[in-house]
């Protein structure tokens, strides 16, 4: 009976402490969303009438050139998400030995998750300058023979962004796999040593499997993240995604359709494509990354 009273009370707690972040949720997220969403069959305007146009502004996103071109490189810049993901991993597992000096990686490593991403941009502009610090080391060590403007090259801007993104994030989903890593009973891998598993295929058939709920959670962030992506290009190429729209985003683009050209309704639109892909893509990772955790052996 006072086991059954006190867990009530727990869970009255719980309950309560979710509140703040509840009404946050509903203040900053779902309720922009509910008014935004009659917005996309809008010709929305501050100072004029606003006109119902149905299904006009997606007609128009469909046969828009530049938002065909965002969108490409927003679905390009997918390849973050593996690569960071992957590598997140293999640090996490690299910080959760006991190793001298372990306590300053992991802070080390975290660093550039706590500093600002307009900063680092900034920064990470300054160093893929002509005459920066990335052009000086390798032509001090012979790998080019003249500087390169990866900050102008059409071939590497882009690229340049992701490297931007990979380094920001790999501190923060590090962190997460490190909790994943240390919630695993160390009894089955050293089961699995026992057996004659050697480091690599205990990774694989027993870290990585009971990882997967992690995985989802961090692959559903990085992949949110990586195909909405805005301040590292807003603030290493501008508004319009120079050089000659190569850094140009579905992010960027809609900025620059509502706050440029003050197309609210068309800007709404395309923020609502975007939303269904994420869904869609959100959806294939639920459907095919469910299996795994703790549940996985038993």
């Amino acid at each position: 009976m006072f086991s059954n009273k006190l867990m009530r009370r727990q869970a009255g707690f719980a309950y309560l402490m979710l509140v703040p972040g509840c009404i946050l949720l509903l203040a900053f997220t779902f309720y922009p969303i509910f008014r935004g969403l009659p917005l996309a069959f809008t010709d929305y305007s501050v100072v004029d009438t606003t006109h119902w146009t149905g299904w006009a502004n997606f007609k128009r996103a469909f046969a828009d050139g530049n938002f065909g071109l965002a969108l490409q490189h927003s679905l390009f810049y997918l390849i973050v998400v593996p690569v960071l993901q992957i590598l997140s991993i293999l640090m996490a597992i690299l910080v959760n030995n006991k190793l001298r000096f372990i306590t300053f990686f992991r802070v080390a490593y975290f660093v550039p998750v706590v500093t600002s991403m307009v900063a680092a941009a900034i920064a990470w502009k300054w160093v893929y300058e002509e005459q920066g610090i990335l052009n000086y080391f390798l032509l001090k060590f012979g790998i080019l023979d003249q500087p390169v403007s990866f900050m102008v090259e059409t071939r590497l801007a882009l690229y340049g962004v992701m490297f931007v993104t990979i380094w920001k994030g790999l501190g923060y989903y590090m962190m997460i796999y490190l909790a994943g890593l240390q919630s695993i009973p160390s009894e089955l891998q050293e089961a699995a040593r026992i057996d004659g598993a050697n480091w690599w295929r205990t990774i694989w058939h027993i870290t990585i499997p009971l990882l997967m709920p992690f995985v989802l959670l961090c692959s559903l962030l990085s992949m949110m993240g990586a195909i909405q992506v805005f301040d590292e290009v807003f603030v290493m190429h501008g508004p319009l995604g120079d050089p000659a729209y190569t850094t140009l985003t579905t992010s960027i683009y809609s900025y620059k359709v509502a706050f440029q050209d003050f197309e609210f309704g068309y800007a709404a639109t395309l923020g609502l494509l975007v939303s269904l892909i994420v869904m869609v893509l959100s959806i294939f990772m639920f459907r095919y990354t469910r299996k795994g955790g703790l549940t996985y052996y038993e």
